[in-house]
């Protein structure tokens, strides 16, 4: 079965003059919060055969920050097509994964990978979905096993959502900023 991790990009700095959206990197606490995901994501063990990411900025220093934190590199295939898609594209993207990687993460943007995660998991699918429905914050990531041997046959409604974190999960001050 195939078990597919989506994470979204941590917190980007608005305050920055780029020229393009593509360029826009992460702020301090987006780091902070990148970092603490990836040492979340050693502590629990988690490994990926294969990581697919956007190549906008924000997502290159998300997973530098991340490979801080887990203890290691992580190599990504850079897919232009993962960049503010749709989950129709992002979807496609999951069906042209390669058959052998078992565990794949997709790093990426909003509203993609919610909207992503909400076609794959069934409605009802739980409290997991339920926090997913309210809100997929910076730097949180989902986990899906789904049900599929290939990852051509990944269909709408057959994933069951195994994990849910968001960075404020494991550090309160990572949540959001008062008002």
């Amino acid at each position: 079965m195939k078990t597919l991790t989506l994470l979204r990009h941590a917190k980007s700095g608005w305050d920055d003059p780029v020229a393009r959206d593509f360029d826009r990197p992460l702020n301090d606490k987006g780091r902070r919060a990148a970092q603490t995901m990836g040492r979340h994501m050693r502590d629990e063990g988690l490994v990926f055969d294969h990581i697919v990411a956007s190549p906008a900025v924000r997502v290159m220093e998300t997973l530098d920050a991340i490979a801080s934190g887990y203890g290691r590199k992580l190599e990504p295939v850079w897919e232009r097509r993962i960049y503010l898609a749709s989950a129709a594209t992002l979807l496609d993207v999951v069906h042209e994964l390669p058959d052998e990687a078992q565990r794949v993460l997709m790093v990426g943007h909003n509203p993609g990978l919610e909207d992503l995660a909400m076609l794959l998991v069934p409605f009802g699918g739980g409290a997991l979905r339920d926090r997913l429905e309210e809100k997929y914050p910076t730097a949180t990531l989902a986990e899906m096993a789904t049900g599929a041997e290939r990852w051509r046959e990944v269909a709408e409604g057959q994933a069951r959502l195994d994990r849910y974190v968001r960075p404020r999960d494991l550090d309160p001050a990572l949540g959001p900023d008062e008002r």
